[in-house]
């Protein structure tokens, strides 16, 4: 899990910040908050380019400075690259916390793979966080988040109870660990066409990757993974032996733990579920171009499909108000957990994992749901509106989930509200946050959380691209 951090307060006096002359030369009423250049972990041309771009043309300063903060925050703080070799490796912590996750080191980078076609620097440093994945997935298909230091003994070894190896921080197991991996290496596939990364570790960590889905599927027992936490916390251990809640053998693949690495309630998560199948899709189109491996292909394609076929079967609800939408947990039996988590996967993020339409009637309904209080966790106040989740608890808002929210809109007026409240959620800071208050911006949680930062910046680049006119 990542630390619960306790609410911080700040403001730009208590923070130590001042007006001063931006790095251009030019003076700005906002303070120059980034890492200073010698002390960047990673410099990109491309990203830079990208910064001044948006600076020199729109005309909402504000949002320029975050923009200039926010989208590099990943290469400047996080990355940790060098060549190992003759080939690229690359280690990204999450910001606060050293440690790699799957899913956070895709998410972070994800948004720069449209610029690696003019930055061939960038493309390596992504080749290598590929590499990186590949390496920590034949570790262990199981766990989240692994340290650089392969003989580090974690933390949660003490209290953990479950098959820890050396070099891993975290073994929750999560759908979206071993899918997040595929949608960067497709990703990346298909804006430069390098097929450099794609060796024979990578070929057995995704054979692992079906492998381990298929498991997780238990038609036939609970398959090899278990995990209990001594904690304080429900939402950190798994009942049951640690095996969960009694499910109905139907195909879906059971996740223990949600994004956010919070204990799902019923195993089958629709949202991982549904990334599972683009991701397996992906897969199969990926192996097949570079490897020619039919029978992995086969596997791929034949999963997704019953997945798909499972998800629309057992996946859905008749609401009362809001007609059938997707659940977002569910056990086969009928019982179902009708919320969303601001962590992605998540139902609301559906149509930017490319798993539906955002004109889709079903993903509608759901999204009415979701962005209305019949959402146990969506909360309103006075400092906005938004999707939080059970790990930093109630009234909790995310940026993350307000940022998806942007990115899945087609609705000028709902992206336009987006920026501003994201504008005014940063608490005089320049950066996003894990979460805040929904009355008060200034009471948040974690001030370094380099996934938040670089999606917004993903956000803002992207309705510069297509409304430039709602930047001005």
């Amino acid at each position: 899990m990542k630390r619960r951090n306790f609410i911080q307060q700040t403001s730009l006096a208590t923070a130590g910040f001042f007006i001063t002359k931006h790095s251009s030369g030019f003076a700005t009423d906002f303070p120059v908050v980034r890492v200073p250049a010698a002390q960047r972990k990673f410099t990109s041309v491309a990203v830079e380019n990208a910064i001044a771009e948006v600076r020199k043309n729109i005309g909402n300063k504000e949002i320029a400075w975050l923009f200039e903060n926010c989208f590099p925050n990943t290469l400047d703080t996080t990355v940790d690259f060098e060549m190992i070799n003759g080939k690229p490796d690359t280690y990204v912590i999450t910001g606060d916390i050293d440690a790699m996750w799957l899913r956070d080191s895709s998410a972070q980078v994800w948004p720069y793979l449209p610029l690696t076609k003019e930055d061939k620097k960038l493309q390596q440093l992504i080749n290598g966080v590929i590499r990186r994945q590949t390496k920590n997935i034949l570790k262990d298909p199981y766990a989240n988040a692994f340290y650089k230091d392969e003989n580090k003994i974690s933390e949660w070894k003490a209290t953990d109870i479950t098959d820890m190896k050396a070099g891993i921080h975290e073994r929750k197991w999560e759908i979206d660990s071993l899918c997040y991996p595929i949608r960067l290496a497709h990703g990346y596939w298909k804006e430069t066409g390098d097929t450099s990364a794609f060796d024979a570790d990578w070929m057995e960590a995704m054979k692992l990757v079906v492998k381990t889905f298929k498991e997780q599927q238990r038609k036939e027992n609970n398959g090899p993974y278990s995990f209990q936490r001594k904690t304080e916390f429900a939402t950190d251990s798994i009942p049951l032996n640690g095996y969960g809640y009694p499910t109905k053998k139907v195909g879906l693949i059971h996740s223990m733990f949600r994004p956010s690495d919070d204990a799902t309630i019923y195993p089958f998560l629709i949202p991982s579920n549904c990334f599972a199948v683009v991701s397996l899709t992906q897969l199969a189109e990926l192996v097949k171009q570079v490897a020619g491996e039919n029978e992995l292909v086969k596997q791929a394609k034949a999963l997704a499909a019953e997945l798909k076929e499972a998800i629309a079967a057992y996946a859905t609800i008749n609401h009362a108000k809001y007609g059938t939408i997707y659940a977002y947990e569910t056990n086969g039996f009928g019982s179902y957990n009708l919320m969303d988590d601001a962590n992605v996967p998540s139902l609301l993020s559906l149509p930017y994992l490319n798993y539906v339409s955002t004109n889709d009637t079903l993903y509608k309904n759901t999204r009415q749901f979701l962005l209305s209080e019949n959402n146990p966790f969506f909360f309103k106040g006075k400092a906005g509106e938004g999707i939080g989740g059970p790990h930093v608890g109630v009234d909790m808002i995310w940026p993350l989930s307000i940022i998806m929210r942007g990115l899945t809109s087609n609705d000028d007026k709902e992206i336009k509200w987006c920026l501003d409240t994201l504008q005014k959620s940063h608490a005089g800071t320049g950066f996003m946050h894990e979460s805040f208050h929904k009355d008060d911006v200034s009471k948040f949680t974690r001030k370094w959380f380099a996934w938040a930062n670089t999606i917004f910046g993903e956000f803002v680049w992207k309705v510069y691209g297509e409304r430039k006119s709602l930047l001005s």
